[in-house]
């Protein structure tokens, strides 16, 4: 067994590591919208679920030396974001807004995607994504680094409408074969879900 020290690794090292080994990981493509107008996307795999009363998600968005993203820049003004579920279709439009583009361009745009309205929120979402969360900001915190400059904004996004595509929803639950959703994994890899199986759980 190797025993590592995260004191004596770079930032660097450290992503590697974390994100080799917590695998595979869920993605939100997320979009939100300017004080401008522009309509910004863009993916996080640092992503899971908080509570489901109230529903709430979790999204971790890293700062790029002490700056916020557009992402976490826009949700805390506007305290809103739409929360998509990517899927095998949809993957690789939703790599295309990875690209680091001005606050005043629309990844939304650049990846031709469609916007579609939202009922609760004034941030449109993406009409070809098969499942999208509404979202109101709960809280933004941020963590990491120093007082002075945060490493990440953790954004805590409470579900206020949900969207799915008639085909997933089977009698309350989400059908996950036909979702098809893909992951993160290290580097340029992603994966699908591959083989599932299932195990009672104990009383």
């Amino acid at each position: 067994m190797i025993v590592i020290d995260p004191a004596q690794k770079s930032d660097r090292e450290i992503y590697k590591l974390l994100i080799g080994s917590i695998i595979p990981r869920p993605i939100a493509f997320v979009t939100t919208l300017s004080p401008e107008g522009v309509l910004n996307a863009a993916p996080f795999s640092y992503f899971s679920i908080v509570s489901s009363n109230p529903p709430l998600l979790s999204i971790a968005v890293q700062r790029n030396k002490g700056s916020r993203k557009d992402t976490a820049r826009n949700a805390l003004e506007k305290g809103e974001l739409v929360v998509h579920i990517v899927d095998e279709k949809l993957i690789a439009a939703v790599n295309q807004t990875a690209a680091s583009l001005p606050p005043h361009e629309s990844e939304v745009a650049l990846a031709g995607l469609t916007p579609v309205v939202s009922d609760m929120i004034s941030v449109p979402g993406v009409s070809e994504a098969r499942i999208r969360m509404e979202c109101e900001l709960e809280q933004a915190i941020p963590l990491g680094g120093s007082a002075e400059t945060p490493a990440c904004d953790l954004l805590i996004a409470r579900v206020v409408r949900f969207h799915f595509d008639e085909e997933l929803y089977k009698e309350g639950h989400i059908d996950p074969i036909q979702l098809n959703p893909v992951s993160r994994m290290a580097g340029s890899y992603y994966s699908t879900l591959g083989k599932l199986f299932s195990i009672e759980r104990p009383n």
